[in-house]
């Protein structure tokens, strides 16, 4: 690997601690010991990120570890698209920077002139990221929401973003009138059968891309704390071999949609084929990293926003 030069270290340093002041809200001390520096050398570190133009909302500055780290991720696993931005060491959020990014990459594709359907999962990141959408005007795009929007109880599911994204983008939008989980197989094929439901699965499998939250397994993973999946029910799942789960659907440590009761009660558009469309998984943190890895080895995403720490792991695991 060719040896930065000193004035393009200067501006990847200069990009991280504006990232780390601005974006991740840490203060210069906070920066400092992050990056190991003196708090007047993190200091000038951001007025340079500001002089440069670095900063505007978002990062404007790709940092090269990123950029490497991201080239490995395409190579590896075959992607379309790989982001990787910069880890806040220490910070508590689990959506700061990659909820930026996912909004970048959405917005991107919402610019298009031509008319395309963009699906979407659900999730804490995916919601995350489109909160920070800014309001526009997209008449000419389908979106379609590839899981239901009804919880456990019969609520409206929170993280459900096929709303959030009603209120921000004016497109025509197709929401999934179901259960994320249905009681029973009998019972997923009846509402499936719906002609409603029929147009809304029809336009899912159309999607030209997808953006997917990733979800770990485990008792204390979204789908038991949202009550979808009880104690036991989740503790069976793991002990066979499952690794973590997309829009509902549980895969295993390769990938492979799991043979189980559970999945069969899915009412969640089919993920959609890698071949025919880009689906990109937004996903950080440490809990995370064996589900995006068996979703990456296993093919079910060909693209992925993420996390310097988590696509280190993905490189070398």
């Amino acid at each position: 690997m060719a040896k930065r030069s000193d004035t393009q270290g200067r501006l990847d340093d200069a990009a991280r601690a504006g990232w780390l002041y601005y974006v991740a809200g840490r203060t210069q001390d906070e920066i400092a010991n992050a990056m190991g520096i003196s708090r007047q050398s993190a200091q000038r570190l951001v007025s340079l990120a500001v002089a440069e133009r670095l900063i505007k909302v978002r990062l404007d500055h790709p940092i090269s570890a990123c950029l490497e780290l991201a080239e490995g991720l395409r190579k590896k696993y075959d992607l379309k698209h790989a982001e990787i931005v910069p880890s806040d060491p220490g910070g508590s959020s689990s959506t700061v920077g990659i909820a930026e990014a996912g909004a970048g990459e959405i917005e991107r594709w919402l610019k298009r002139p031509d008319p395309i359907i963009i699906a979407v999962g659900t999730g804490r990141t995916l919601k995350a990221a489109v909160d920070q959408l800014p309001p526009m005007e997209c008449p000419q795009h389908r979106i379609v929401s590839l899981t239901g929007n009804i919880g456990p109880d019969g609520s409206a599911a929170y993280y459900n973003v096929i709303f959030s994204m009603a209120d921000a983008i004016k497109a025509r939008h197709f929401p999934m009138p179901l259960p994320v989980l249905c009681a029973s197989i009998e019972e997923r094929d009846t509402l499936h059968d719906q002609a409603l439901v029929r147009s809304t699965l029809a336009l899912g499998a159309q999607a030209d891309v997808t953006f997917v939250g990733i979800g770990e397994l485990g008792v204390d993973a979204p789908l038991c704390v949202d009550g979808f999946l009880d104690r036991d029910e989740m503790v069976s799942l793991v002990d066979r071999g499952a690794a973590g789960e997309i829009c509902g659907w549980i895969y295993d440590q390769q990938g492979e949609l799991l043979d189980s009761a559970v999945n069969g009660r899915v009412a969640s558009v089919p993920i959609p084929s890698r071949e025919t469309c880009c689906v990109i998984g937004i996903a950080q943190g440490k809990k995370k990293w064996v589900a995006m890895r068996a979703a990456l080895k296993g093919g079910l995403l060909n693209g992925i926003i993420t996390d310097e720490a988590a696509a280190r792991y993905l490189l070398t695991a």
